[in-house]
C-alpha cells in the first residue's frame, strides 16, 4: 500500500515492515498523531491463527502498562458478513532500531539495555503473562538507549502448554519445542540466547536450529561459555548466560529481578576491569 492510502480513516505514510501474514505501517491520524498499524488478512482457513495471535498481542499488551514495552492501543476487527477477514492493531510508534540491526557499543551499554529488558518482562511475569520471543529482533533502542520489547503474538499466560510449536528457532527453549507449560524460565531462556547472540555472534544448540530442519538437541549438546569466545567478557556475564540457557528450566535463573541483580554484578566486574586498565 503507498503512501497517501487510508485504512480504517488513518493516512498511511511508510510501510515499516512485514511478518507472516501481516504488514506494518506508520500511519497518522487526523490530528495528526502518527502510529504503527499493523494490518493482518485473512486470505484462507490456513491464516486464521495469525488474526488470533493478532487479537491476542493486542489484548495482552493493553493491559500491560511499562515503558519498556510497546503499548498497543487499539483494536480494529475488518468483517465480510459476520466473518473477521482482516484486524488491524493500532501501536506506539518507536523511533529505533533493533539490536538485530544493531548491536550494543560496549558490554556494559549490553548490560544496561539487558536490564532494561528484564524490567519490561518482569512487569509482564508480574501481570501473569510470558513473552516467549525474546530475540534481537523483538528488542528495540532508540537514540537515548531506551528499550522498547515488541511483537507479543506468542504471549501467553504462564503455564500455558501450546498444542503448536511456537517460537523463533536459534532462541527457543526446550519445553517450547516439546510442548510443554511455558513459564517465566522460558523467557529466561530466550533471553539468555539473545545475550549469547550479543555476545558473541554465534546462536546456542537448540532442539530445532534454523536451516536444520529435523536436528534435534541432545542432553549432551552444550554452548560454549561466552567467555571462552570472548575472554574480555567478565566472568559473572558468561556465567549468568549459561544459567539462562540451562535445558532443564528449573536449573535457569527464576525470575528477572534475579537476572537484572546479576547484570549489576557483571557491570560491577566491567568497570573494576576499566578502572584497573585506566590506573
Amino acid at each position: 500500500m503507498t503512501p497517501g492510502h487510508e485504512i480504517a480513516d488513518f493516512q498511511v505514510l511508510s510501510t515499516l515492515g512485514y511478518g507472516a501474514r501481516s504488514t506494518i505501517f506508520s500511519v497518522s491520524d487526523e490530528s495528526g498523531q502518527i502510529y504503527a498499524l499493523k494490518r493482518v488478512v485473512k486470505r484462507s482457513a490456513d491464516d486464521q491463527r495469525f488474526i488470533d495471535q493478532a487479537i491476542q498481542e493486542h489484548e495482552i499488551a493493553s493491559q500491560i502498562e511499562h515503558p519498556n514495552l510497546r503499548k498497543s492501543i487499539k483494536l480494529i476487527r475488518q468483517r465480510k458478513l459476520i466473518r473477521v477477514t482482516e484486524v488491524l492493531v493500532l501501536m506506539e510508534l518507536i523511533d529505533g532500531v533493533t539490536l538485530e540491526q544493531k548491536k550494543p557499543k560496549s558490554l556494559i551499554d549490553l548490560c544496561r539495555l539487558m536490564q532494561q529488558v528484564t524490567a519490561g518482562i518482569g512487569a509482564m511475569h508480574d501481570a501473569g503473562y510470558v513473552h516467549a520471543d525474546l530475540k534481537p529482533s523483538n528488542i528495540m533502542v532508540n537514540r537515548d538507549k531506551k528499550v522498547k520489547i515488541i511483537d507479543f503474538g506468542q504471549s501467553c499466560k504462564i503455564g500455558t502448554a501450546k498444542e503448536r510449536i511456537q517460537g523463533t528457532p536459534d532462541y527457543i527453549a526446550p519445553e517450547q519445542v516439546k510442548r510443554k507449560p511455558i513459564t517465566q524460565r522460558t523467557d529466561s531462556f530466550n533471553l539468555g540466547a539473545t545475550m549469547f547472540w550479543l555476545l558473541t555472534g554465534k546462536h546456542v544448540p537448540t532442539m530445532i536450529p534454523k536451516g536444520k530442519a529435523g536436528v534435534t538437541m541432545r542432553d549432551n549438546d552444550k554452548a560454549v561459555a561466552p567467555r571462552e569466545i570472548n575472554p574480555e567478557i567478565p566472568p559473572a556475564l558468561s556465567s549468568l548466560v549459561m544459567s539462562c540457557i540451562q535445558t532443564d528450566p528449573t536449573e535457569r535463573p527464576e525470575s528477572m529481578a534475579v537476572i537484572h541483580n546479576r547484570l549489576e554484578l557483571s557491570i560491577s566486574q566491567l568497570t573494576r576491569a576499566a578502572d584497573s586498565l585506566a590506573g
